[in-house]
């Protein structure tokens, strides 16, 4: 219905002597913003026919209001950045989106920006592409190595029984220590459900979808045992749900949910902080008998769309320039550098394009090798109040001790398979 609101603009306002104009909306972080301009500065130096204004997504009251309103009054830009899979989801029911698939070149920024693992799990469930991820965070969990080694472990370990045997022994030495403190725990808000259910659940379902569409695709075995690793911890007092002050910086908590932005605002607060001296990285813990190996993890992700109010011609001149950018690896390690925030290809810890960012940030390392590994949110419109649901039903009840894990697990699935009817 947004786009049925929003009406085509007039070719001869878009393209006039031969030059299309496209307007490009960019993320409010300013590194964003320098990125597309430069990218956009370059490429009409290239091609003389097109005119890209790249302009900030204004976030009052958020960015995503701003876009709807934007559709719904016929003023949307011709494509945008800064929309992740769940968003997507509500733009494309309402046929404000253009397949991508459906244009012609698509698979080629695909097939030439080493792709094609990554945005396999971004495929929408009426088979269509609607976004172009640009960056993919693996979500990892930082550990205190300081802490492990103390505790006789060279490594974090790897499947729920062995983080609960190292528990057993934090709690031994240290009573007022916890695997994992966050008061996050306990919050039902939705999208912190992407930085605890999701990283563990994705890791013991091998990147299950858990939504898919209208449906409700959830591994039941899977989130059985999630909850279950979460509850096994509650019991042996191995999380704290409260609110304490920096709990893996100042070592309270063994573990955390790290994104690779953590990094540069460490420098000047948490100068301490040394990767492979005093905290080191890995993927979700999996349940016993799952090989760690095939870990998977939530994908922090967002990417470009382009919008169906938009005319064909600057449909085609879009996706010509997004080909261009992504033509050459070099623009993908500028960004990199730019924002911290990992490019989503498959080669990016091979790629030798990257290696110099790689060499310099080694604790962004496994944040590259993972990105093929990571799965985004769900492609379902009502994605904030499945997830909501989430959290009343059945994570929040566990963390609590409310609720037995299969008990919340049963609760949940009724209730947002009664919300998908």
């Amino acid at each position: 219905m947004l786009a049925a609101c929003g009406s085509k603009k007039d070719n001869a306002a878009t393209t006039v002597d031969g030059v299309t104009t496209i307007e490009f909306w960019a993320a409010s972080n300013p590194t964003q913003q320098a990125y597309w301009q430069e990218m956009a500065t370059a490429y009409e130096k290239t091609n003389a026919k097109v005119k890209i204004n790249v302009s900030v997504i204004k976030e009052s009251p958020s960015s995503e209001a701003t876009i709807q309103a934007a559709i719904a009054g016929g003023s949307a830009p011709t494509l945008s950045e800064n929309i992740n899979r769940g968003f997507a989801a509500q733009l494309s029911a309402s046929k404000a989106l253009v397949p991508l698939d459906t244009l012609t070149g698509f698979s080629d920024i695909i097939t030439t920006r080493k792709m094609t693992s990554t945005i396999e799990p971004w495929k929408f469930a009426d088979g269509h592409q609607y976004v172009l991820p640009i960056y993919s965070n693996a979500m990892l969990f930082g550990w205190r190595l300081d802490l492990l080694k103390e505790l006789g472990y060279d490594a974090p370990p790897q499947t729920y029984s062995e983080i609960l045997e190292l528990n057993m022994k934090l709690k031994e030495k240290y009573p007022d220590k916890f695997i994992w403190a966050k008061a996050d725990l306990a919050d039902p808000t939705a999208w912190k459900r992407w930085f605890d259910f999701f990283m563990i659940y994705d890791a013991a379902s091998n990147g299950n979808k858990f939504i898919e569409g209208d449906k409700f695709v959830g591994d039941d075995k899977a989130g059985i045992a999630t909850l279950q690793f979460i509850d096994d911890l509650r019991k042996n007092k191995g999380i704290l749900a409260e609110n304490v002050a920096d709990p893996f910086e100042t070592g309270t908590s063994l573990f955390i949910d790290l994104g690779p932005w953590t990094f540069k605002n460490w420098v000047e607060k948490f100068p301490d902080m040394k990767y492979n001296e005093n905290y080191t990285l890995s993927m979700p813990p999996v349940p016993d008998g799952v090989d760690p190996k095939t870990s998977k993890t939530f994908a922090d992700t967002k990417g470009l769309v382009i919008y169906a109010s938009a005319t064909k011609e600057q449909q085609a001149a879009a996706l010509e320039f997004i080909k261009w950018v992504y033509s050459d690896p070099n623009n993908d390690a500028k960004w990199f550098e730019q924002t911290n925030l990992p490019p989503a290809r498959d080669d990016l810890s091979t790629n030798e394009s990257f290696k110099a960012i790689l060499d310099k940030n080694p604790e962004l390392k496994p944040y590259a090798e993972n990105v093929p590994n990571a799965v985004p949110p769900m492609d379902n419109a009502k994605f904030n109040d499945l997830q909501t649901i989430l959290g009343q039903e059945a994570w929040t009840k566990v963390v609590r001790g409310e609720l037995d894990p299969e008990t919340a697990w049963a609760n949940m699935k009724k209730a947002i398979e009664g919300a998908l009817k």
